[in-house]
Parts: C-alpha cells; structure tokens; sequence
C-alpha cells in the first residue's frame, strides 16, 4: 500500500517504512561499519559554554546522544531525558544534548539563551553541546561518525530533533531511535547496557 496519491509518484512510501520509522524501538542493531570502537573516544565537542568535551573521558560509561530543540514538538522530551539521566547518572550514564537549527529553524537561540530554557524550563543537569549541525556538509564530526554507524530506514540522515543515538561502554553505537521514541522508552535498553 502507498501513502496519499496527492505526493509526487517518486516521494510515495510504503506504509511498511513509515511504520517502522515511527516505532519507539532502536533500528539496525548491528554496526554498519567495522571502525574500531575506540573511534568514538577520539572525538570531542563544544560545550554551549565554549569548553571542550573530549569523547576519551567517556570510556566504560553509556552515553545516549541526542540533537535537542527549544521550539519543537518534542522540546517536552527534555524532561525525560532529565529524569533518565537523575536515574541512571550514577550507574554510568551520562546523555549529552546537540542543539541543531536544521529542523524548522526550532533551536535559533544564541547559547546563553538555550542555556537559560533548559535549566529554567526542564532543570537540564546533563551536557549541552554547542549548537550544531547534524547533516549535510557542516554536520558535525560526532554526527557524522555516529550516523556512519546506525543507519534508520536505510538512509544516514537524521530525520527530526530528539532523535537519539545509544553508545555502549566499549564506544560501539548499539541503537538508534527516532524522535518518537520517548526517553522512558529507552529504560530497558539502558539498563541492558548499565
């Protein structure tokens, strides 16, 4: 079966994919490619505050990363993610949030601004990186390797804010979720990982 006949002949997919696109479940378990998973601790970021994050200090911990917005549909998913990382933070998790205006232009504040929305408005304790972008030629070195590493819908590009990337503590990228996915739905799977 086909989506609207009102999209374009190419644009039209099946129901199958959009299903599998909206299901709160991680997609392609297995890594796409055969980097070394030290790769993952050989990256770094900007913090919102300018200091550097060097990805080696995140060895043996679980790191869920996700590409947030303030004026988005899922900008609620903050408050998950705050109560994942209360949760979990002591057992090892550690989440860290990409601001990312590519979507809708739903994140273009300047970084004090963005600062001042998560704290006052979800009490974010986890890392804030520095606004950037998670597709195309500018995407991020982060993004760029995570999405080298978990494919959804057969397709690297990120699809959405809040979609979310799920590092084990060896630094292999052991699921990826769509925006639909909430926080609390990926309890189990952080916990597999703990």
């Amino acid at each position: 079966h086909m989506l609207s006949a009102s999209l374009p002949a190419a644009r039209l997919v099946p129901r199958f994919y959009i299903a599998t696109y909206l299901a709160p479940r991680s997609h392609c378990r297995r890594p796409l490619s055969t980097m070394a998973t030290s790769d993952f601790y050989s990256l770094s970021a900007q913090t919102l505050d300018g200091k550097t994050l060097d990805f080696s200090t995140l060895q043996s911990k679980v790191v869920l990363i996700v590409n947030v917005a303030s004026k988005c549909g899922f900008t609620g998913q903050y408050a998950g993610l705050q109560q994942l990382y209360d949760t979990y933070k002591d057992r090892g998790l550690v989440i860290l949030g990409f601001p990312c205006n590519q979507f809708g232009n739903q994140e273009p504040g300047a970084p004090e601004e963005i600062t001042t929305f998560c704290s006052r408005n979800y009490g974010v304790s986890f890392p804030i990186m520095a606004k950037t972008d998670v597709n195309g030629d500018n995407a991020h070195p982060v993004y760029k390797y995570l999405k080298s590493q978990r494919r959804q819908l057969m397709m690297e590009m990120v699809k959405w804010n809040f979609e979310k990337f799920l590092v084990d503590r060896q630094g292999q990228v052991v699921g990826r979720f769509s925006s639909m996915a909430t926080p609390a739905s990926l309890g189990a799977e952080i916990e597999k990982l703990l």
